[in-house]
């Protein structure tokens, strides 16, 4: 589940402690553009037994590669190797636009940087890279020559902590299932993931280590159980956000979740969301939102209906039920899918 702290962080690590006993099995906490993710991280990681904590995401461009992997060992070791580093590109206008770091070679920043993370976990020795983007230590042309060769002074809990990267684009989603421990996609429809992302994914698959394991797939949304005139009406709580991303997250054509959409073939309902979204009129932008995306990226309805959905997600190769249960009673929701998933 994704952890909101919309709330206050006090009240929000309540919700975390109840849904961790209800068997919630992963919080992912969001950064974009407010508050650090990792200062929560750490402040859950003490509140907390079983959960596993997730940086959902860390932008690439925020931190040198190694501060992502010092990072993701500190909070492996305050919560007893609980920990998944998310990792994404996030978007110019916030990479440029906040950080004011030109948002250039996501996938080969990728690459790198799962690389790099994953030397300094291992700890087999000094942290050496000799990348077209990062070379560690800097080469003495380039700084001052005093740059040494190190290793982190600590000894990670764990030599490898898993690492899943935000994907939609065709290409990044080949890189995801070839380097990656777990891919995160946004806005899942199960019926149409294979055409949408099957030959990307089956690219990179083809060159994955078989050491890294199975991709794990982390997919869902909201969840409402229910007869259909009492909780259908809970997916337009969804418009908001999927008009956000797919009118107002990017440019034109540089907007990674309206070309998902076109790719899903709602092509002119895309197209009518961004202009709406971007000319202002962000209610129109929700109400142009197809009711059949919503239902099909959603789990609300009766349990017979619900159950059908958490099937397809499953046939889709979905591994991991990314969930946000909406109602009086989040834990209760959180349970009964416990027990149909297990």
């Amino acid at each position: 589940m994704q952890i909101s702290y919309a709330g206050g962080f006090d009240e929000s690590a309540r919700r975390l402690v109840e849904l961790e006993a209800a068997g919630l099995d992963i919080a992912w906490i969001a950064e974009a553009y407010g508050y650090d993710a990792p200062s929560y991280l750490g402040y859950l990681a003490a509140l907390t037994d079983r959960v596993h904590l997730g940086a959902g995401i860390l932008p690439l461009y925020t931190r040198t590669p190694t501060l992502l992997a010092m990072t993701a060992a500190g909070i492996d070791a305050l919560s007893g190797g609980r920990c998944i580093l998310g990792l994404g590109a996030s978007g110019p206008q916030v990479i440029e636009g906040f950080h004011g770091v030109a948002y250039d070679k996501p996938l080969a920043r990728t690459r790198e940087i799962v690389d790099i993370c994953r030397q300094v976990w291992r700890r087999e020795g000094p942290l050496v890279h000799d990348g077209p983007l990062y070379q560690v230590p800097l080469p003495p042309e380039q700084g001052t020559g005093l740059g040494k060769a190190l290793k982190i002074i600590n000894h990670p809990v764990r030599p490898a902590i898993p690492i899943y990267v935000a994907a939609l684009g065709e290409k990044n989603v080949a890189l995801t299932a070839e380097v990656a421990d777990g891919w995160l996609p946004l806005f899942f429809v199960p019926e149409k993931a294979r055409a949408a992302f099957g030959p990307a994914l089956d690219a990179g698959l083809a060159q994955r280590d078989p050491a890294l394991g199975p991709l794990e797939i982390a997919a869902g949304g909201l969840v409402a159980i229910g007869p259909e005139s009492e909780v259908g009406h809970l997916r337009d709580l969804a418009r908001p956000t999927v008009a956000l991303y797919v009118g107002g997250m990017g440019a034109r054509g540089r907007n990674f979740y309206n070309a998902l959409v076109r790719r899903y073939g709602w092509e002119d309902e895309a197209a009518e969301i961004q202009d709406l979204y971007l000319a202002g009129k962000k209610q129109e932008a929700e109400a142009a939102v197809p009711a059949e995306l919503l239902e099909l990226t959603n789990l609300v309805g009766p349990e017979g209906y619900v159950k059908e959905r958490l099937a397809a997600y499953a046939e889709a190769g979905v591994t991991i039920l990314n969930v946000m249960p909406v109602g009086r009673d989040p834990a209760a929701v959180l349970g009964q899918l416990k027990t149909w998933t297990t």
